[in-house]
This record gives structure tokens, C-alpha cells and sequence, in this order.
């Protein structure tokens, strides 16, 4: 492996962190919706925005993250080897989804328990806690419902799929060369093409076909996988993995083109306009109208997954201490922030105060709390061990610190 694959890619942090916490904004702006959606609470005031806001969020954020999840874990495999590799895997995913999970479940049930009570005009706290914690007796009926750490299971699954092909196919030299051979070659012509992202649009809007709703699938309800979100995740996964492994591609593919500007434009316009046909099964043309939603959709996530790289690169691509403070943050950021979400979602809910501001009150205080409690209790502790590879100072306790002497 060269000395390029082996160097930071500083703007890879940014992305990283950018997509993660764009979940934490997205979530944010889920009690904001003009149609009640079945979220924990809904606000008095609302807005078609929001819908706008969501529709072009989530077609691209998960995605982006498994293609970074690919990279990542092609760069770790071929770093540390197999051995090594699975263990990180295990413990920084693995120990994150199980302990997470029967940590935030109760807060999370007791969240929707006070979200439906405070859409009826009152709150109680307590017993609503307390049935969170009892849900924990359920087990294991609903074992997702109600967390957001479904991505993490996902992970681990497409990861295990995709490192054991791997080495099966390591076991048939002539097969693995020819494969390396075909992929190289398409790869390479792919990413140097200014329709890439209308090329990558193509498989990926067969797989969104065949989800239940017009979209990505969330898949929060069940332990068993759901084919078509593992095949899309599962392509994101693989191209980031192939992108790792020749740096010189990821370049090509995330080069600042007109054209990808230009697709991105049409693609979420087509998208605003053809998402209200979803519920009218009974149109004439609803299939056609699905194929072209879909397409568009697939469109969307592609260039804007391409252009926050590219966009990343251009403009933060040097090394920065706050950006990988914040890079290493995000991680628990986005396994925290949850709860906190909707506590302050239920908290402004009646207020008269006007959506947008109550929106960025909502983010603010969940990442300004998230990154005082990544400081204090993860960073310099063995969470920050589990979640980043390794403990690092507080930089509020050096701060302290300092001002004493």
C-alpha cells in the first residue's frame, strides 16, 4: 500500500463528522413536520420546509456514512490485518450497540411515553422513566423498536458480509486477480466520468424499488436485516472500500464538476416535485412516477454524497485540531443525542415561539450538552478508549487546569 493511502485525509474528518451530526439536525427537525409522522411529539408550530429539509437530508446521510464506514474499515483491514481488524470492529461497534442500546432504550421509550403525553396536555416525568426501564423486561419482542442504533447493527452485518467474500475470494488467486482486474478497470473509468453519479444512480434505484416506502427504509423494527436496505448500504460499504484502495479514484470521482452540480440541482427538484405522488396509489402513471422519484432519488444521494467530499476537500483538507476534536466527538454525539432531542422537543413543543428557532435551540443545546459530556465522561476516559481507539485529554479539565495555575 502507498504512502498516500496511509496519510490522514484531513477532510475525511470533516465529512465524517458532518454526516453524523447532520443525523442529530435531522432529528431535530422531526416534531417540526405540518403531518403527524408517528415521532414521539409533534409541535404547534410546523412547516412544509422541514419536509424539504428531510426528504434531501436522509437521502444521502446514511448513505455517505457507510461509504466512509467502507473506507475506513479497507484502510483498518489492510493496516492491522484480519485478526486485529475484527476485534476493533467488535469492540468499537459492537460494545457501542449493545451497551448503548440497553442504556438509551429506556430513555428512549420514556421520551415517546412523555411525547404523547404532552400532545394530550400533560407530563409526567417519573412514571414515564420508570416504564422505560420496565420495557427492558420485554425482551425480546420490539428489540430495536424506538433507538436509532440500528445503524450500528447494519454496520456489523454488511461489514462481516463484505470481509468474508473477501476472503473467499483470497482462497482462488486466478478468480481474486480477475475480479481485482474488472473492478480496477470499471472503477477507475467510473470515477473520471462526468455522469458518475447518474451511473451510480442506476443500481441503487433498482434496490430503492423495492423498499416499503418511497425512499430509505429505516430499518428500527427487527433483527431481521431487511435485503434492501443491506444491498444499498452494502453498495455505499463496497464503493467506499474500492475507493480506499486507490486513492487517486476518489479524487477523480469527487472532483468539483458542473455537471454534478447540475444533476444534484434537477435531481432535488424532481424529488420535491414528484414526492406527493407517493400517496396517490390510484394515479394513472403512479408507476412511472415511482421510477422517476426513485431515480432522481438515487440522483440526489449520489451527487450530494459526492459534492460534501469534494466540497470537504477543497476547503478544509488541512489539519486542524477542533476538526478532529470534532471528528472524534461525533461518534458519541450521535449515540447520545437522541433522548436529549426529544426531551427538549417535548420541553418547546407548546411554546409560541416560531419553528426555526426553536429548531436551532433544539440542535444547539443537544450538541453543546453531547460535546460536554463527550469531554467530561468519554474523551479521557475507556469510553473514549472504545470509541476513538484511544483516551485523550478533556480539554475542558486541561482548561481548568491551566486557569488554576
Amino acid at each position: 500500500m502507498n504512502n498516500s493511502q496511509n496519510s490522514r485525509l484531513e477532510y475525511l474528518d470533516v465529512v465524517r463528522a458532518l454526516a453524523l451530526i447532520l443525523g442529530v439536525v435531522f432529528h431535530a427537525s422531526l416534531s417540526f413536520m405540518p403531518i403527524f409522522i408517528g415521532w414521539a411529539v409533534m409541535d404547534v408550530s410546523t412547516s412544509s420546509a422541514v419536509t424539504i429539509f428531510m426528504l434531501i437530508s436522509h437521502s444521502f446521510r446514511m448513505p455517505l456514512f457507510f461509504l466512509l464506514a467502507g473506507f475506513f474499515s479497507h484502510l483498518a483491514y489492510y493496516r492491522y490485518g484480519r485478526t486485529a481488524f475484527f476485534q476493533s470492529r467488535l469492540i468499537r461497534i459492537g460494545i457501542p450497540f449493545l451497551l448503548g442500546w440497553i442504556i438509551l432504550r429506556p430513555l428512549l421509550v420514556s421520551s415517546w411515553v412523555m411525547g404523547m403525553e404532552s400532545m394530550q396536555g400533560d407530563v409526567h416525568i417519573w412514571p414515564a422513566l420508570v416504564q422505560g426501564v420496565r420495557s427492558l423486561l420485554e425482551l425480546p419482542s420490539s428489540l430495536l423498536v424506538g433507538t436509532h442504533l440500528w445503524f450500528l447493527y447494519y454496520l456489523l452485518v454488511i461489514t462481516a458480509v463484505v470481509v468474508s467474500l473477501r476472503i473467499m475470494l483470497s482462497l482462488n488467486s486466478k478468480v481474486e486477480s480477475k475480479i481485482k482486474y474488472y473492478i480496477a478497470g470499471a472503477s477507475r473509468w467510473l470515477s473520471r466520468s462526468p455522469l458518475a453519479v447518474v451511473l451510480l444512480a442506476v443500481p441503487c434505484t433498482a434496490i430503492l424499488w423495492h423498499m416499503d416506502t418511497w425512499g430509505l427504509d429505516t430499518p428500527d423494527k427487527s433483527l431481521m436485516p431487511l435485503v434492501p436496505v443491506v444491498a444499498l448500504y452494502g453498495f455505499c460499504f463496497i464503493v467506499g472500500w474500492v475507493l480506499h484502495s486507490r486513492i487517486d479514484m476518489l479524487k477523480d470521482l469527487t472532483k468539483l464538476r458542473i455537471s454534478t452540480f447540475v444533476c444534484s440541482c434537477i435531481a432535488v427538484v424532481s424529488c420535491i416535485h414528484l414526492s406527493g405522488y407517493e400517496w396517490q396509489p390510484a394515479h394513472e402513471q403512479y408507476t412511472m412516477l415511482k421510477a422517476l422519484f426513485l431515480f432522481s432519488y438515487a440522483v440526489m444521494m449520489w451527487s450530494l454524497i459526492v459534492l460534501s467530499i469534494g466540497l470537504c476537500r477543497r476547503f478544509v483538507n488541512k489539519p486542524n485540531a477542533w476538526v478532529r476534536y470534532l471528528s472524534d466527538a461525533s461518534y458519541w454525539i450521535y449515540l447520545i443525542h437522541l433522548p436529549i432531542v426529544i426531551w427538549l422537543q417535548i420541553a418547546v413543543a407548546e411554546t409560541s415561539i416560531h419553528w426555526l428557532l426553536k429548531w436551532l435551540l433544539v440542535s444547539g443545546v443537544t450538541l453543546t450538552v453531547s460535546l460536554v459530556l463527550y469531554d467530561i465522561l468519554v474523551r479521557p476516559t475507556i469510553i473514549g478508549r472504545v470509541l476513538n481507539g484511544k483516551r485523550k485529554a478533556s480539554v475542558i479539565g486541561h482548561g481548568l487546569r491551566q486557569a488554576k495555575h
